[in-house]
């Protein structure tokens, strides 16, 4: 059955479901505007995605025909895939912030054994096995999801209010789990009347009982050493401050009291990066770590591309302890270890 939820003020949303993804379903909401419906989000694309969305949009009175723009939290496929299905049958517009469109421009530019070499030389770099290394250089036929997302054609502006003719949908740029993530604050009475300041539309950034994936994305071609982790949690207390009455995540259900909800992030966080200076207390390359983290299995049990997720984690908060001076890399160590300081 096609779960579709009505939050009330003119916002619904459709459970749009992920294949084979432990996370089941992404929340794609449907908000009523003077010009017809706007999306935040769209979800994965996939058959029986695509018919799980226009079932709900017509339980909620509309269609896929109808709507009149998009606007994605942030660039992966469960959340932008559906986007393109939609502009063609609507001619809906789409936005995203710069930073995730630069991602999505170069995800449909470079030919996908680009992104298999890349992979390869940042696990080597890594410390990774050979033996996990050597499936990304066989010449067999490779294909990844998303690999041809729709190209936006609006950009998110941050603290610039969305054109949603009627509503009062603000942009708040909250960078971590990508470069270009937004949060969409309603800046409306919460139909319920709940105290606070809104509603907020968090994406990814902040699930109730999840906490998101930190890694790295990166542009081949840029030499910048980033600090998403840092970013995401400058991002967390910025919208704590907010304060908004109900929290409307891309995942799980909605839930109140935001300021709790970032502040047991900000302590995860902390007590991780704790955790993990105690294991650097012997030179460990980013492999190395990924191993003896904790993850929500045992890392036998982590198949092949989630422990390159797991790996990009973990460099994630190598360079935030860099950053912070509480960890530094080994000079002429090949592949790099790092050691707490």
């Amino acid at each position: 059955m096609t779960q579709v939820s009505d939050h009330g003020g003119g916002v619904r949303s459709v459970a749009v479901p992920i294949p084979d993804n432990p996370l089941g379903h992404t929340l794609v909401y449907v908000v009523d505007t003077d010009r017809g419906p706007v999306l935040i989000d769209t979800g994965w694309d996939d058959p029986a995605s695509w018919d799980t969305l226009t079932e709900g949009l017509a339980v909620c009175g509309t269609a896929a025909d109808e709507i009149h723009g998009v606007v994605i939290t942030h660039h992966h496929p469960d959340h932008h895939g559906l986007s393109q299905r939609v502009r063609e049958a609507s001619g809906a517009w789409i936005a995203m912030h710069a930073a995730d469109i630069a991602v999505v421009r170069r995800t449909r530019e470079a030919r996908p054994e680009r992104w298999f070499g890349y992979m390869t030389a940042k696990l080597t770099a890594a410390g990774a096995l050979e033996e996990h290394v050597a499936p990304l250089r066989s010449p067999r036929a490779r294909s990844l999801p998303g690999l041809s997302p729709a190209l936006p054609d609006r950009e998110i502006v941050p603290g610039e209010l969305l054109g949603l003719p009627g509503r009062r949908l603000r942009a708040i740029w909250t960078p971590g789990h990508t470069p270009g993530h937004v949060c969409l604050h309603l800046e409306e009475e919460h139909p319920a009347r709940l105290p606070g300041h809104g509603r907020l539309f968090s994406g990814d950034h902040l699930l109730p009982d999840i906490t998101p994936h930190i890694g790295l994305y990166e542009d081949p071609d840029d030499a910048t050493v980033t600090d998403p982790l840092g970013d995401y949690l400058d991002s967390l207390e910025r919208v704590g401050r907010l304060a908004p009455a109900e929290v409307l995540p891309a995942h799980q259900h909605a839930f109140t009291d935001a300021p709790a909800r970032v502040r047991e992030l900000l302590t995860h966080h902390e007590q991780r990066l704790t955790g993990l200076l105690a294991l650097l207390a012997e030179p460990l390359t980013p492999w190395q770590l990924a191993e003896r983290m904790e993850w929500n299995r045992p890392w036998s049990d982590i198949p092949h591309g989630s422990r390159n997720i797991a790996v990009s984690e973990a460099e994630a908060h190598l360079r935030r302890l860099v950053k912070l001076g509480r960890a530094e890399a080994l000079p002429g160590t090949d592949p790099v270890t790092y050691v707490a300081v």
